[in-house]
């Protein structure tokens, strides 16, 4: 059965907790990233939550009134406050540096991605297992091939080590945005679903991967040096184990948490031990190299199952989604909205920059479609799982980001123009997912229900 939004009636002290406590981190990380302790600039955080959370709403109810997800009007509302500098209005050109609401859209994501964990059945999904891997891997290997040979058509005398960096940037697909539409749409559970979100996640472990191996590789090249391949075999071995960890062990530790808890008889106990179990995991994730996003989904299959047993004093038809809807509610649309902010217009304008933006974001698209070739269950709509791939989100500008502090050669590996085109690509296929896989699936299921 897909997502259904429910009525909340959690007492307000537990409320009001759940919110304190990202704030909170949001404080310390303010306070440490401006070296004075004890010392919070808090009104740009206030501030910035206002704009955001107002235009998220307002944006999400205009394109939902439009047909389209909510996820898509958020997005357009980040490009609009980010890109009023074009008209002369620089007055919030620094919330898209700010690092207390960049902190507080990092634990949005989280929750978004602990949620989608929730409620994807881990039993439903390792049926389509062998497809999620197909498809990731097709969807790795086509796009970065493709982007390769469209950079070097554009930049013949780049070292052929920057046109790989480039075809990496194409590898990876954005879990957010995928997962919010499927979400907004009802369509976890289907079997479409099911293959996109676990492509998504081994999709970004690959992609780390790849990043992990490239970086390796033009850094070795930059100092003269051969790359050890063991590097390379050592960021998959710690992929396969933490992943392999976090469901098979995470399990069976996460039984034995919730049933110590019991004693506290508490109605906030199961909120409280979920948050710790999903922090701990997107850390872990994190320590060992990893996207935190991963361990986030990784805690919330694990809690499927584990989620009531042990605990006396929570009503058994209170699910953790449910405790979990007022803080994702307020911090999930400020994910989407910074990155929306994030989107320079601009960069439309540089010479040449937009026909390489064009070749970059068709090849990124073509390139995902690749996906339906790792589709082996019989009946499910082959383009929904491609259009599903296609966003870069976030992922494609951290790996630009990286390319541009590398250098090789004298020379950066990502330099201006490249890193304008590259988010251009990232902009273009984020926005266009939400709309084209929505259509899609509404169309290949129109009388609604799940398969």
């Amino acid at each position: 059965m897909g997502y259904q939004p429910r009525t909340m009636r959690l007492p307000p002290r537990h409320v009001a907790a759940a919110l304190v406590f990202p704030l909170m981190v949001v404080l310390v990380h303010t306070a440490h990233a401006a070296g004075e302790p004890g010392v919070v600039d808090l009104l740009p955080i206030l501030f910035g939550l206002v704009l955001i959370l107002v235009g998220a709403r307002i944006g999400g109810a205009l394109l939902e009134r439009m047909g389209q997800p909510a996820v898509l009007g958020e997005l357009l509302a980040g490009i609009v406050l980010g890109n009023l500098g074009l008209l002369g209005h620089h007055g919030f050109d620094r919330l898209r540096a700010d690092p207390g609401i960049a902190t507080l859209a990092q634990i949005g994501v989280l929750f978004l991605l602990f949620q989608v964990g929730l409620e994807t059945n881990v039993a439903k999904m390792m049926t389509v297992g062998a497809s999620s891997f197909l498809v990731a891997l097709f969807g790795v290997i086509t796009p970065m091939v493709l982007g390769f040979f469209v950079s070097r058509a554009f930049f013949p005398g780049h070292h052929p080590l920057m046109h790989w960096f480039v075809g990496a940037t194409l590898t990876a697909t954005s879990v957010g945005i995928t997962a919010r539409v499927l979400r907004d749409l009802g369509r976890t559970a289907s079997t479409e679903g099911r293959i996109i979100l676990g492509a998504a996640v081994i999709d970004d472990v690959m992609g780390l991967i790849v990043l992990a191996v490239v970086v390796g590789i033009i850094r070795a090249a930059n100092q003269g040096a051969a790359f050890a391949p063991v590097s390379a075999l050592w960021v998959i071995g710690k992929a396969v184990l933490f992943l392999a960890g976090a469901l098979v062990i995470g399990r069976w530790i996460a039984g034995r948490v919730f049933a110590l808890t019991a004693p506290l008889e508490s109605q906030g106990v199961l909120l409280t031990a979920a948050l710790v179990f999903c922090f701990a995991l997107a850390w872990l994730a994190g320590a060992v190299g990893l996207a935190p996003i991963v361990g986030a989904f990784a805690a919330g299959l694990v809690l499927d199952e584990a989620r009531y047993r042990g605990l006396r004093g929570t009503k058994p038809t209170r699910r953790i989604s449910e405790l979990l809807q007022p803080i994702s509610t307020f911090l999930v649309p400020v994910f989407f909205v910074l990155m929306g902010m994030r989107v320079d217009l601009a960069a439309f304008g540089q010479p040449g920059v937009l026909v390489f933006a064009s070749a970059l974001t068709l090849v990124a698209a073509l390139g995902k479609q690749a996906c339906s070739l790792g589709v082996l269950e019989k009946g499910c709509d082959r383009l929904a799982v491609g259009l599903g791939m296609i966003p870069r989100g976030e992922v494609g500008l951290i790996f630009a980001s990286i390319g541009a502090t590398l250098m090789l050669g004298g020379e950066h590996v990502v330099d201006a123009a490249v890193y304008s085109a590259v988010v251009v690509m990232v902009a273009l296929t984020t926005l266009v997912t939400p709309p084209l896989l929505a259509w899609r699936l509404k169309r290949a299921m129109p009388a609604g229900g799940e398969r």
